[in-house]
Parts: C-alpha cells; structure tokens; sequence
C-alpha cells in the first residue's frame, strides 16, 4: 500500500463517480450510457413526453455520511475538474464508484490518480468493482465489494457496527417533462437497506450483495423516525424508496404504517417491489400507507421463464387494482431471452403492454459479473468476446451468443417494444395523470374515510391537478389520435372534479412557451442533457451528528437552523 500524507492524521477522502460526458461516442463509453434512467431504460421512444432527471450517485454520500473523514465527494466531474482536484486536493484515498459499462472511465481515472497523486491511496467500488480480475484491468490498491459501510470503515480503523446515519439528499435533479419543469421539492431519498433475498439470476443488485439483504433501517420505528428528519430538513413529506424489494419484509412496512396513521403523518412513497410481496401485504395496505408509485419486475409471461415472485398471481388484475388505487405501476420486462425467438418474443411485449402499466421497461438479457447468469453464460462458452463490456448495457447488442438473433436485431426489437407501448397506451405523463383522477375518484367514492384516508384524498386531488394540467400540451403534441382524445376526455374530468384556479390556468399557456422552446431546443441542440457538477464537502469530526446536503445550489450552503456548528455540516456546490 502507498505512503499517504497524514498517517498518523486525519484522512482526507476524495469519493467520485465516473466523469462525463454521459451518452456519447468516445474512449470511454457509449451513446447509449446517458445519465437519465427513465429517458434511457423506460420512456426513451416517448419524444417529447419522455420522463428527463438524473439521479445523484447516492452511495458516495451515504459513505462520506458515515465516516469520520475529512471528505470529498464529486458527482458527475468532467475529466478536466477530476484531474484538477486529484492534483490539488492532497489525498490520502481516492474512492471511485464505477458500474461495469464505464470501466474505462474508471481505468483512465486510476491512471490520472497515479499520475497526479502517486502517493494516494486507490479503492475501487460500485457494481463495477465485481468485474472478474478488476484488480488487473484498472490500478488500484484495495477493491470493495458488496456493502460499501461497513467495509470502508473497517478499512479506516473505524467501528463498522457503528449505527448507520442516512443523509437528507434529493432523490432527483432537473425533472422536466416536455421542457417544463416540475414545481415544488424534488422527492427527497430513503434507502432502508441493500439487497434482496429472491436472487434473480440476472439480478447484479441481488448478487452483488450475495443474495442477502443488510438492512440499514431495520424496524418501522427506524424508518418513521428517518422519514420525519429527511422531510422536515428537506421540506417535503415524498419519498423514492431505494431498496429492491421494500414491502418483502411485511412486517417492517405494517409497522411503518401503524406509525404513520398514529402520528398523522401522511408521507408519499415511490418503491420497489415484487408481484408476491405486493400481494402478502395488500393493495389497499400500500393505499394507506402512501405508495404512489411502485416498480414491478414482471419480466415474462413465458413458461420456460417462470420466476418464483410472480407465480399465481393474475398479474393484470394486480396492475389494475394499484392504478385504480392511485399508484402507479412500472412493469419491468426482458427481451431476448434464452427461449425467444422472433416468433414467440411479440407475445412477451404483447403482454408487457397489455397490462396497460403507467411505465413499461425493457431491458436485453444481460448477465453481468457476479450475477448467476453471467456465471452460466461464461461456463457454457456463450459469453460473446466480439462485444466490449463497455456495451453490455443491454440496449442494442446482446453479450451472449443467441442462435435466434442476428447483428443488429435485438436493437430493432427494443425499438418496436417502446413504441409499441408509447403508442398502445399513450404517454407515460397521461396515464400516470389517469391513475392520480382514478385514485381520487377510488377515495372520494368510498362510504366512510378516517383521518389516514382523508389525507390520501387531499394528496390525491394535488397530484390529479398538477398532472393534468399538462393534458392541453399532451394532446397538442399527441402519438396519435388515441391519445389526443383520451388526453381531452382526461382534461375534461378533471375540471369537472377540481375546477381550475386562475394560477392552473396561466401555468397551461406558460406550459404551451415551455414545450415550443424545448421542441427548438432538441430541434437545434440535440437530445442530450448533461448533468451539472456537483461537490459536497464532509468535513472531519462529524461523528454522531447529520451532514445537510444542500441540493441544487450554485453556493454554499448555509448551515443555519441546523443546530450544527459549521464545521459539522456538508456543503454542496454547483459546477
């Protein structure tokens, strides 16, 4: 291990992901890689209506939180800014966290390091960091694997079991659709804990943390307590859940609830599950307890493709009985299967999109290092040699070797599937608006309502209205005549239920403004949309007190009614 600058002091710690710039033809990625999940993964052929944010990279702060450090994280770098603070910072480590399509990102960064800060310290992280002989293809020193927490701290001669202390971070930046962007605070993040139980062969999540899940906030008094703090710091009571499979552990999202209607604390929760943990806990359950949006993992329909979690369960009817609630539904789907083939693989989209979700996600089978399939596909020989890693990001290309499907097909399928659903459906934006008006009128229809649902109610009505207001622009800008009808139809019923404020009403032409200047702006600059720089600083002696992430600020931030003094608090640049 190299000499470092303060062995007998504190460290000084820099945490980065990958630089940028994200989605482009160069050295170091690809096109297809851009730093926007739903625009890349799940809305990517709804043009104008497509879903556009980044999100943070949050395990850089969730370990910059929970070491005593001084520290340095830095979210989306560009090449130059990363090689100006490895070579003014005087770092004792430099963490990089790396998924496995940007490793030589990662790999040109180790060697900026090397030769800017040879005495620094090197440590490989994130998914990246399961690549099989990773210790040869990138320079480093020290490579972590599974849960990051626990294993820096050891490293750092901490206590690992130490209790783990959850950042107030957002859970977004830049949510636009359209060009218009979304008013108020971003959904602030939760993560209960990492990994899941079900293992998935082609999950990297759930083998990645070898099948286990460490939870980091393991009863509902934990939970409700961190909900309450992480609000009441960042000012709004919506939350996106960042665990796999949140309701798996019924008896901890019972709880949770009991505590909510106990505390009239009525939060809003965007979470991650499975078909069977949705059905053990019960829609209406998941209605109380103000899950507003939920993330399924459907797959296939297929016989030779049965997973465990959605085994008789009439997944339709799931679909329908969440959206008529008011939650909304991502169905997570795979093309190019083992038994596809171009004759049987219509009937998996035909069913993805017949389920008639909010959000439809397609995906190629990849298997990644770590994951039981990559395992499999490496022992039977189908793993293809002729595709870079840097495009296993299953989108175009298939990495295994798949009789069915010539060069150039998959991507072509992947194609078809989106429009398939963007023209089937209509856009995301329209039926997330048409779930919200169907959660309303589910409530408002009910004999009786106690306190916890007369909240629903009242968040119900504010989301069905904000929504909706975009229905003039959605037909304006339809897929087809479908849609403009059903956006119409969607205007009309809101208006009738809600009526429309004066303040509605100007926020709908300022909107028509928003949509012809994004349409000139993709026209003449293109789709991409680079995310800003961000800097946080943790300085040392934070122990036992909470950092504040300071979001989307070009300052720094101000520590004030913190209760911190300011050394203790983090403050977060925008670049």
């Amino acid at each position: 291990m190299p000499a470092t600058s303060s062995q007998a002091g504190v460290k000084r710690i820099l945490l980065s992901g990958v630089f940028g710039p994200f989605g482009v033809d160069d050295e170091y990625g690809r096109k297809e890689n851009i730093m926007e999940l739903f625009h890349n993964q799940v809305t990517r052929e709804q043009g104008l209506a497509s879903f556009r944010f980044h999100h943070r990279s949050y395990g850089l702060y969730f370990l910059a939180e929970n070491i005593d450090a001084d520290v340095t994280v830095l979210d989306f770098p560009s090449r130059e800014r990363f090689l100006r603070e490895v070579a003014l910072g005087d770092y004792d480590i430099v963490g990089l966290s790396f998924i496995a399509v940007n490793h030589l990102k990662a790999k040109e960064m180790a060697r900026i390091v090397r030769e800017q800060a040879p005495r620094a310290e090197i440590i490989l992280g994130g998914h990246g960091a399961a690549i099989e002989g990773v210790q040869e293809l990138i320079e480093c020193d020290q490579v972590c694997q599974g849960e990051g927490i626990r294993w820096l701290r050891a490293h750092l001669g901490q206590d690992p079991d130490a209790p783990i202390r959850h950042p107030a971070l957002s859970s977004t930046e830049r949510y636009s659709i359209f060009g218009v962007p979304l008013p108020g605070i971003t959904a602030n993040l939760l993560v209960p804990g990492v990994g899941c139980v079900n293992g998935c062969s082609f999950c990297c999540t759930s083998h990645f943390f070898g099948k286990r899940y460490t939870a980091y906030l393991g009863t509902g008094e934990e939970l409700f307590e961190t909900a309450c703090r992480v609000a009441d710091e960042r000012g709004t009571d919506a939350f996106f859940v960042m665990d796999e499979n949140f309701l798996k552990d019924r008896e901890r999202a019972l709880r949770l609830l009991e505590l909510i209607e106990q505390h009239r604390r009525f939060f809003r929760f965007h979470i991650f599950s499975s078909a069977e943990a949705i059905t053990a806990f019960g829609v209406d359950n998941m209605l109380r307890l103000g899950v507003t949006m939920c993330w399924i993992g459907f797959e296939s329909q297929s016989r030779q493709s049965a997973f465990a979690k959605n085994a008789g369960i009439d997944t339709r009817a799931l679909v329908q009985d969440l959206r008529d609630r008011g939650i909304s539904v991502l169905a997570s789907g795979i093309l190019c299967m083992e038994h596809h083939t171009p004759e049987n693989m219509q009937q998996d989209i035909d069913f993805l999109c017949g389920l008639e979700p909010d959000f439809v996600q397609f995906m190629l089978l990849t298997g990644l290092p770590v994951t039981a399939l990559y395992l499999d596909h490496k022992r039977r020989g189908l793993l293809r040699d002729d595709v870079p890693m840097e495009e296993w990001h299953g989108q175009t290309r298939l990495n295994y070797k798949h009789e069915a499907f010539g060069p150039g097909e998959p991507a072509e399928w992947m194609r078809r599937a989106f429009r398939q659903d963007y023209t089937q459906n209509s856009s995301s934006m329209y039926r997330v608006a048409e779930t919200s008006v169907r959660g309303y009128e589910h409530i408002k229809a009910l004999p009786e309502r106690d306190a916890c649902l007369e909240a629903r109610l009242q968040q119900f009505e504010a989301q069905a209205r904000e929504y909706c207001l975009m229905m003039p622009a959605i037909a304006r800008n339809a897929v087809n005549a479908r849609e403009r009808q059903r956006a119409l139809e969607l205007d009309v019923r809101a208006l009738r239920l809600f009526g429309r404020s004066l303040r509605e009403r100007l926020f709908t032409l300022g909107a028509r403004a928003m949509v012809a200047r994004w349409k000139y702006r993709l026209a003449i600059f293109g789709d991409q949309i680079q995310p800003d720089t961000i800097v946080t600083h943790y300085p040392a002696g934070r122990r036992g007190l909470t950092a504040r992430i300071a979001g989307r600020r070009r300052d720094a931030a101000s520590t004030a009614g913190l209760g911190l003094p300011p050394a203790a608090a983090a403050a977060s640049t925008l670049e």
